[in-house]
């Protein structure tokens, strides 16, 4: 099993291109980056759970009964008494979700008791940035990660939230700079790598197995030992990219479930082209629909595209 580490919440996506402050309707759907690779696994046939934290209110009813639906493991997303579920207002312009998460949710409030997964038992643990913003689920991912760390692989995407951070980025770079420490497998985009590096963090410092470096429309490109493969995009009409770099995490962590690497990381030229391929191919197609949890099946998958480690 893959356990994710991190928010769910509620997006509500604007109906329409614009800014938030002219949208008069939204859209409600299920959210949160963790979430949605978790999502993403178990739509492309890979045992996932999921840790997290909603409040004991209806939005978090509706959370843990969609991921129930999705076939992800909800028994480890603990409920809060004190705060409410997190929600998140999404502008779209030119198909490109931007957005404003709100504070003091349940989320953020993630504490040691509230764990109660045996973490050492999964195939691979995958977290992202956003609880760093706040405490005390900052302390206590990093309690999980550090435990974790040489006994299970660990993936990282560098989702980047500057809005959380507001007058304390240094605190952020630093917290981002941490997770990579621990990191076995490290998802960045284009700019944030760019914003990084022009904060002095470079990514060749760190011996991380594998980097999957997005580039939207220009596909992405993967680096390990000293290969560096570049794989392009599907050319495709999105509607709503909103996920989409989630999409790409699950899709390649599947790959190397599928191809049985997850506990070697060791791979050849034609497997990273392969595994970038496929990333890439799920992401594009996850841009087609509404919403975050846009991964497609397997079956719709190998209707429009052959990959040979599939099942």
């Amino acid at each position: 099993m893959i356990i994710s580490i991190g928010e769910v919440l509620i997006d509500f996506i604007a109906k329409e291109e614009g800014m938030l402050k002219n949208i008069k309707e939204f859209e409600r759907h299920p959210g949160g980056a963790p979430a949605n690779v978790s999502v993403g696994l178990s739509r492309l046939g890979i045992e996932s759970a999921l840790v997290s934290k909603v409040g004991d209110d209806p939005f978090g009813e509706f959370l843990i009964e969609s991921l129930n639906k999705e076939g992800v493991e909800t028994k480890y997303i603990a409920k809060d008494p004190e705060k409410h579920t997190g929600i998140v207002f999404v502008q779209l312009i030119g198909a490109k979700p931007e957005f404003i998460l709100y504070d003091g949710v349940a989320y953020f409030n993630i504490k040691p008791q509230d764990i109660k997964v045996n973490i050492e038992k999964a195939e691979l643990i995958h977290f992202g940035s956003v609880l760093f913003a706040r405490e005390p689920s900052r302390s206590t991912i990093f309690e999980v990660l550090r435990r974790s760390k040489g006994k299970v692989p660990i993936s990282y995407d560098v989702n980047i939230r500057l809005d959380l951070w507001r007058e304390r980025e240094e605190e952020m770079i630093k917290d981002i700079e941490r997770g990579l420490k621990l990191a076995n497998i490290v998802k960045i985009g284009d700019t944030e790598l760019e914003y990084l590096q022009k904060n002095g963090i470079e990514i060749n410092d760190f011996n991380f197995a594998l980097v999957a470096i997005t580039k939207g429309a220009r596909g992405c490109t993967i680096l390990h030992s000293d290969l560096k493969v570049d794989i392009p995009s599907y050319e495709i009409q999105p509607l709503d990219t909103t996920g989409a770099g989630d999409a790409f995490m699950a899709a390649l962590l599947a790959s190397l479930k599928y191809m049985n690497k997850l506990y070697t990381l060791e791979f050849s030229r034609e497997e990273l082209r392969e595994a970038g391929r496929f990333a890439n191919f799920v992401a594009a197609l996850s841009t087609t629909t509404m919403g975050a949890w846009s991964v497609p099946t397997l079956e719709k998958i190998k209707h429009y595209e052959k990959f040979h480690f599939l099942p």
